[in-house]
């Protein structure tokens, strides 16, 4: 083991690679070339329509050892990698790696493959059970969680080498033109996909919406792609709406809404060319209707709105707030329909999103940011990935990528969470480090991270309920106790990368 300039302990060689321990944000400088995949021709009368899921599989010469991959903009509504591994295990392959963008709780049915040995790892953000069993010591498999930024910089460098690449395509052409805009399992935004057309060895796209090509708009194009194949059902787009999109009624949301649009307000960044991101939580939203109260008041057009973009930013780009969306992954049905209208509602890449090794990413063009935490500390770090017993349930997402590239990080949050204080000594788990965050607004008070001296006096001079973190901490746990430690073994469970590549902290197996 070895430790990283956080004081955390991670191995120094996992899952057959050396790792590289974290120092800072911005501590390691790139010097490989983009990663290639093969050239290949495609004739002319040459077809690339393929009868069945598993003719695909055959004939894209997956075989055991390879790596595959799929995009989670289905979310809890994907019934693409189920199917895929399903025919993997009757075809009898093995031993395989999902390098997928993220896997959700539906994934839950992958367990048996995994500890059949057809699925032996995961390069890949774990959302639900199978996260939690690995954390348990029931499931034993290698977990590398990255950010989104983090997973298109691995699969640029060729860190990550995906093989095969399956792409649900809610509607696609016969020779590989698609997009995520039309069809009964449409979702908007390919944005997570993008890297795998370019960087998978093989890319196969599956769809349930054959059409007349070409198909238009082209979101992925034909030059990418090498077979089609055309499926029942890639999933239930009702589910990609998996937290509320509802602005809060909670007064302690509304309260902690309210403060954070005062702290944006009184930052000076809120004025005409404002950029903003937000999440699809009822505090979050709270927040943008504040904002957007704001903006109307004082006639403000914004330039941008990123990231995840659910139906309420749709109705601020229609109201002229923001000249455009620039759309990852759409949050919502409402999403989903306005991108296949408006021509101010783009899709991006997660390269062009949040990529650090790149000649810019969008988040670096980021005036603020609003998000979330399972637990914070005293020294600003911030945890996503674990929940308070431990447990692995979460993805990275976007946290670290727009926290390291925003003008103003704020964290929102209820002081309490099921009885136990979000502010404490020390994090679980590091997710994003306190060098990142700006600001953190609690119904208890607001903590300015020490670097920002000057901001806090204009936070003070407006009024604001500015407070010592270390105080807000000693008022929650006045309250609810300090929390019995959760114990864990040496074992580890899976590596939390930074964005950059280097590990931040590692998840260790819980001691039951």
């Amino acid at each position: 083991m070895v430790q990283n300039s956080l004081g955390r302990f991670i191995p120094e060689v996992y899952n057959g690679k050396k790792r590289i321990p974290y120092k800072s944000p911005n501590t390691i400088i790139p010097v490989e070339r983009e990663y290639a995949r093969p050239v290949k021709a495609f004739r002319p009368g040459d077809k690339k329509l393929i009868s069945s899921l598993r003719e695909a599989i055959i004939a894209s010469g997956l075989k055991d050892g390879m790596t595959i991959s799929t995009h989670h903009h289905l979310r809890n509504g994907d019934f693409l990698l189920n199917a895929i591994v399903k025919e993997l295990d009757e075809l009898g392959i093995g031993n395989i790696t999902i390098a997928s963008s993220s896997i959700h709780p539906v994934h839950a049915e992958l367990i048996p493959y995994i500890r059949k040995g057809i699925i032996t790892s995961l390069e890949c953000g774990v959302n639900g059970l199978i996260g939690e069993l690995a954390t348990k010591g029931e499931l034993d498999i290698p977990i590398i969680v990255r950010s989104h930024g983090g997973r298109a910089r691995s699969m640029m460098t060729g860190e990550v080498k995906v093989d095969v690449a399956f792409i649900a395509a809610p509607c696609c052409d016969e020779y590989g033109n698609m997009n995520g805009y039309y069809g009964k399992s449409a979702c908007g935004s390919l944005g997570y996909s993008h890297v795998d057309a370019r960087y998978a060895d093989k890319v196969i796209a599956v769809t349930d919406n054959l059409v007349q090509h070409p198909v238009s708009p082209i979101a992925i194009s034909q030059t990418c792609v090498d077979f089609v194949v055309a499926v029942e059902s890639l999933g239930d787009p009702a589910k990609i709406v998996s937290t509320t999109t509802k602005v809060t009624k909670d007064p302690i949301g509304l309260m902690i809404a309210k403060n954070t649009a005062d702290v944006i307000d009184a930052s000076g960044l809120l004025k005409d060319g404002f950029s903003f991101q937000t999440g699809a939580g009822g505090t979050s939203l709270a927040v943008a209707e504040n904002v957007r109260r704001k903006m109307l008041e004082k006639q403000i057009k914004g330039s941008f709105g990123s990231g995840g973009i659910t139906g309420y930013f749709v109705e601020m780009l229609k109201e002229g707030l923001f000249h455009t969306l620039m759309d990852v992954q759409c949050f919502d049905l409402n999403a989903v329909q306005s991108i296949g209208e408006n021509f101010n509602h783009q899709e991006i890449s997660a390269d062009l999103y949040a990529n650090p090794f790149n000649m810019g990413s969008i988040v670096n063009m980021l005036d603020v940011v609003i998000l979330g935490a399972t637990e914070i500390d005293v020294n600003f770090n911030v945890n996503v990935n674990t929940e308070s017993n431990g447990y692995l349930l979460h993805n990275t997402g976007g946290h670290t990528d727009t926290a390291a590239g925003a003008k103003l990080s704020i964290i929102v949050a209820p002081s309490i969470r099921g009885r136990l204080p979000i502010i404490m000594d020390d994090v679980i788990t590091v997710t994003t480090p306190g060098e990142n965050i700006d600001i953190i607004v609690t119904e208890r008070g607001i903590a300015v991270n020490d670097k920002h001296p000057e901001l806090k006096k204009e936070l003070l001079k407006a009024k604001l309920p500015v407070k010592n973190i270390h105080d807000i901490k000693k008022e929650i746990t006045d309250i609810t106790g300090i929390p019995r430690p959760v114990q864990f073994t040496d074992e580890v469970a899976a590596l939390i990368e930074y964005r950059d590549g280097s590990i931040i902290d590692a998840v260790r197996r819980v001691k039951e």
